[in-house]
């Protein structure tokens, strides 16, 4: 059998690293087209040197790859070669001086903390109930709903895919955390504050108007008479798309990834440690978390150029 160090190191991410088929599949590829590009074999990695990646990746510049593909591209290649490292296949990483093009890396969109209160206000639930229906008013019970997500997603950090698979037997007994099975299946503990807590109690007395006609088992928490069973993320985006407006927030800075965004830059913002957020979001590599150091220390000198009275010194000056 030829002997394969980029099948080997995919079988390491997938046994020791738990891996999802997706990030595996796009690693491979990644890999394959370093071979094909370079014009070598898989076991022809070996022996490339730092000029080989370097000319690798201004081909990549060439093509006009985005940002987001050329730092995928740098993380297989580099997680690639230290674990050939670590297994004695070469003697040097040849990648270990290359820095693909990080220029075009946007920071992820966030929202205030006071932006977060007012979409939670704009969907507030327990205020509309004593309201009646009218053209211009979301019944209720949705309204309720949709306050319930808000204030979960911003409480626990979830993906929005992790939101809205939760099952019902996952709030029973009022916890304070969940388990939640993220990337890969790997599990996780994700916190749920008072103010969560209490929308999860105010939507479970209404969820009933959710349920599929017949279908009183339905398991998911969010269920829905949609053909999965349950809320969809397309239309969580919609319905935050509305809570937006309602708040005068632009529509194109709010989606349920942008309230993950938030819990994680709100908490490096109160003093939170990063590994501690890295576990909080399931996050295997906290390169991936590190972003939001940096949006966090963008607000925080915004803040001090802002309100600090040397900064406004200096300003009233120019």
């Amino acid at each position: 059998m030829k002997f394969d160090p980029v099948g080997q190191f995919l079988q390491m991410l997938s046994v020791e690293r738990n891996a999802a088929r997706l990030t595996l599949d796009a690693y491979g590829r990644d890999l394959a087209d370093v071979c094909e590009t370079l014009g070598v074999d898989a076991p022809g990695l070996l022996r490339l040197g730092e000029a080989d990646i370097a000319k690798y990746f201004e081909t990549l510049e060439a093509r006009g790859l985005a940002s987001s593909s050329l730092l995928r591209r740098r993380s297989a290649i580099r997680q690639f070669y230290r674990f050939c490292l670590s297994e004695n296949l070469i003697e040097a990483d040849p990648s270990r001086k290359t820095a693909a093009a990080r220029k075009g890396r946007s920071l992820p969109k966030i929202l205030s903390r006071a932006e977060i209160e007012a979409l939670i206000r704009a969907a507030d639930g327990p205020a509309l109930k004593e309201q009646s229906v009218s053209a211009n008013k979301k019944p209720a019970h949705q309204a309720i709903r949709l306050e319930c997500l808000i204030e979960m997603a911003y409480a626990s950090g979830m993906r929005i895919s992790e939101l809205v698979g939760l099952r019902l037997d996952a709030v029973a007994r009022d916890p304070a955390y969940l388990i939640v099975k993220g990337k890969g299946g790997v599990e996780r503990l994700v916190p749920l504050n008072l103010s969560a807590r209490a929308a999860i109690k105010a939507y479970l007395d209404i969820r009933p108007h959710f349920l599929p006609r017949g279908d009183k088992a339905n398991p998911h928490l969010f269920a829905s008479r949609g053909k999965e069973g349950h809320l969809t993320r397309r239309r969580v985006g919609q319905l935050l798309d509305e809570a937006a407006l309602n708040a005068g927030i632009d529509p194109a800075r709010v989606s349920p990834h942008v309230l993950r965004h938030a819990f994680a830059t709100h908490l490096l913002e109160g003093g939170a440690d990063l590994r501690v957020v890295q576990t909080l979001l399931g996050h295997a590599d906290i390169s991936t978390t590190q972003i939001y150091t940096h949006v966090a220390g963008e607000r925080l000198r915004e803040v001090v150029e802002s309100h600090h009275p040397l900064a406004k010194r200096a300003h009233e000056a120019h």
